[in-house]
């Protein structure tokens, strides 16, 4: 198994069965395209976002997570490390979560390979209102429906790759580390972004339970008002993951 290596930035652990993806969720949205056409489409990475939604998250708190997406998906550095792919394309989707059996799949899977995508897709994060209120933090939930997503996504990547943002350790279902180890051994790297306010060791938490896989990434974010910043730094680290050199320019 590859083990994530612990720094600052963090850059460098499977098969649940209780439920299905309705196939009406995972509509893709590309620019002149189709879902048939879709299935045909190579991309450098598919991504699912994984939000949450649980009863710590306030809607200010909550508004602050949306707004730190949109935000990193609007940076040129985001793009510029989309670019340096070999397919020059990315997949991403986004679910909200909290208890074991209560995730929302609130963005389809969507292609980000320009501005006019990247707009796009933040303009969706945007407008999705929240579908969650409570119910428990299980990560491992969280875990086991974006594989669920993963395994009805459209597209062929070399990287999946699930990105686990929150502010408390698993409370709820089966232990987060089960879940990790098993996405893990079906060759998805688990990324985490602990947000620190309600438990300030929540990154050794994550470290520990939640990230796993190649070149796993974990960039905890002291308070929801630094999440902006946290996940822009995240986003570039796991995009541009290959590419030393776009790291090094796209990271102050």
């Amino acid at each position: 198994m590859n083990m994530p290596k612990r720094t600052n930035f963090h850059p460098d652990r499977p098969t649940p069965t209780r439920r299905a993806v309705a196939a009406g969720a995972l509509a893709v949205l590309l620019a002149g395209g189709t879902p048939a056409a879709a299935a045909e489409v190579e991309v450098d990475l598919q991504l699912v976002l994984a939000v949450d939604a649980s009863g710590s998250v306030n809607m200010y708190r909550f508004e602050l997570q949306k707004r730190g997406y949109a935000a990193a998906f609007r940076n040129p550095r985001v793009l510029s490390a989309i670019r340096s792919g070999m397919s020059q394309a990315i997949a991403v989707t986004m679910h909200q979560w909290t208890g074991p059996r209560l995730q929302v799949h609130v963005v389809p899977w969507m292609v980000v390979k320009d501005e006019a995508s990247a707009e796009a897709l933040a303009a969706a994060i945007e407008n999705t209102p929240r579908k969650l209120f409570g119910g428990g933090t299980s990560i491992s939930g969280a875990i086991d429906y974006s594989r669920l997503i993963l395994a009805q996504s459209p597209f062929t990547a070399t990287r999946r790759t699930i990105d686990v943002s929150g502010d408390g350790a698993n409370n709820i279902g089966r232990p987060a580390r089960v879940a990790r180890d098993e996405a893990v051994r079906d060759g998805i790297t688990i990324n985490g972004l602990p947000i620190l306010s309600v438990e300030p060791d929540l990154d050794t938490y994550y470290f520990e339970n939640v990230i796993g896989g190649p070149g796993a990434v974990m960039v905890p974010a002291d308070s929801y008002e630094s999440f902006a910043e946290a996940i822009l730094k995240k986003l570039i680290i796991e995009i541009a993951s290959d590419d030393p050199e776009v790291l090094r320019a796209a990271l102050p």
